[in-house]
Parts: C-alpha cells; structure tokens; sequence
C-alpha cells in the first residue's frame, strides 16, 4: 500500500469515526445524567434520517431547512421518549429502564416498518455535497470532509454549554445526584429533558451525515450503528463527552484500516469494532478516558 492510498483510508476512517462520535456523545450524555443505556438512541438516528429525507423528497425543503427540520423532529422524539417511557421509572431499577429503552428500540423500528417499509430508500444527497475534491492525489467528497469539522465544532460546543453556562452546572451537578439538585431548587426533570434533547439532535445530525455518505436509509439502519457508537461510548470512557468523541475515531479508523490492510477480512468488518471494544474492557475496565471518574463528571 502506498502513501496516497494510507492516506485517503486515514482519511475514511477520520470520516467514519466522526459519524460515530456524534452518535456516541448522545449515548455518554445520557448515561452520565442517569446512568442509563439508552439503546433507543441509534433508532432516534434511524428517525432523524427518516425526516431529512422526507423533507427533502416530500416538502421540497432545502437540504440546511431539511436538516433543521431533523434535528428538531429529533430532539422532540428524545424528549418524548424521555417524558413517556423513562420519567415514569426514575425510581424503578435500573434493569427496568434498561428493557425499557430495548422495548422503545424495537417500537421504533417496527413502527417505521410498518409505515414506510423495509426496502431501503434512495437518500437524495445534494449535488454540492456529493462532489468530488482532490488534494494531493486524495479524492473525497465535500460531505466526507464536513462531517469531521462539523464533529469537532460541536464537541467544543458542548463542552462550553458543560463547563461555561450554568445548564452545564446544572448538568453536572445532577450527574452526582439528583436529590440534591431538587434540594437546591433546580428542576431535575428540565434538565434531563435538555441532556435527551442535546444528544438526540446530535444523532440526527449523525443520521443525516450517514445517509449522506452511505445514501440508502432503512428503518433497521440505526441497530448496528447504534451498537458501534455505544462500543465508542465504552471505549473512550462511557460519561466523559471528549471520550466518547475519541471512542468514535478509534472505533471508525479500526474499521477501515482493517480493512484496507486485510480485505479478505471485509465480510467481519463489523466484528472489529467489538474486538477492540473487548480488549480496551480487559486492560482498562473504564475505557480510555474513564480514569477518576467519580471526581469529575463528562
């Protein structure tokens, strides 16, 4: 392999590992909050998909109006799942709020079956997005190229609403205890609407960047992404948000890489990511990113 040929799969893997990292943030956010596996997560991606592609092909949107439209429609449906299925159980075991985030999982996808189908979609990506650009011999797209900037913009927005705004106060604060925090008189409940609402827009964004790249959409498209970001989210320290954002990289460069070195190998490409997931638990049980976290939350 030459050096053109590293590069432009470093460059993939840049590009893949940022998708994941969007993903991964939502999964980290919330379980830092709540300390729950939000399995539903990849299927709000799946949902955030679904509506930029019907704003586009449906409503005639323009993809920046579409995408906006994801993001809300996102965020509502985190907010709702939050309001309906989780708020109820806030005092329940948590193996409870586990099935239940499986059960909103399946419902979604059956729901999305149900009423558009289980053949994939054609996404319709714009035509700026889908040119080509070359430099030094590396070809990518424009969205190849957007998704890892837009990646780290947002991470240093959340990092600013965490550690510089008194939402982010409020957030962190609840990630010790919430009892506390409704002491203080904060409500609990807002605010873990906010963090569902946070993370589920970044899915959506995720959603529509994946469709982008890879431009088919199906209502099972979120299980195996979703299950890929969450091995990000464990990787890179599941509650720290720049761990999660690590996780996403190392989990979407090994995927590639592989890969590109071992193509006989790309019929188990999806089983890399769990391999490096087994071997990160092995030698440190809390992830990359993950050391003292009882002191300082995300």
């Amino acid at each position: 392999m030459d050096f053109t040929t590293f590069m432009q799969q470093m460059l993939n893997g840049f590009s893949l590992g940022s998708m994941y990292a969007l993903i991964a943030v939502g999964y980290t956010m919330v379980y830092g909050v709540l300390r729950l596996i939000n399995f539903a997560h990849g299927d709000i991606m799946m949902v955030g998909a679904f509506l930029c592609y019907f704003g586009i092909s449906a409503f005639g949107l323009p993809f920046s109006a579409a995408v906006l439209l994801a993001i809300i429609g996102a965020s509502a449906l985190g907010i709702l799942t939050d309001k309906v299925a989780y708020k109820p159980l806030r005092e329940a075991p948590k193996i409870s709020l586990l099935i239940t985030a499986i059960g909103i999982s399946y419902f979604l996808e059956n729901l999305f079956n149900l009423l558009f189908g289980g053949v994939p979609k054609a996404f319709p990506v714009p035509e700026y997005m889908s040119s080509l650009i070359n430099v030094f011999g590396l070809t990518f797209s424009v969205s190849t190229l957007m998704v890892p900037i837009l990646t780290i913009l947002l991470l240093l927005i959340i990092l600013f609403i965490l550690f510089k705004t008194k939402y982010g106060v409020a957030i962190r604060a609840l990630a010790f205890d919430i009892q506390t925090v409704n002491l203080m008189g904060i409500d609990a409940n807002k605010i873990i609407m906010l963090v569902f609402a946070m993370g589920s827009a970044l899915a959506a964004v995720g959603g529509v960047f994946w469709a982008l790249n890879y431009p088919a959409i199906d209502p099972i498209m979120g299980v195996m992404i979703g299950l890929k970001a969450f091995a990000a989210a464990v990787v890179g320290g599941i509650g720290s948000v720049t761990g999660a954002v690590l996780g996403g990289f190392i989990i979407g460069f090994t995927e590639v890489v592989v890969v590109a070195f071992f193509p006989e190998l790309s019929g188990y490409k999806d089983a890399f990511a769990f391999v490096f997931l087994i071997l990160v638990l092995l030698f440190k049980p809390s992830g990359i990113l993950g050391y003292n976290f009882e002191r300082s939350r995300f």
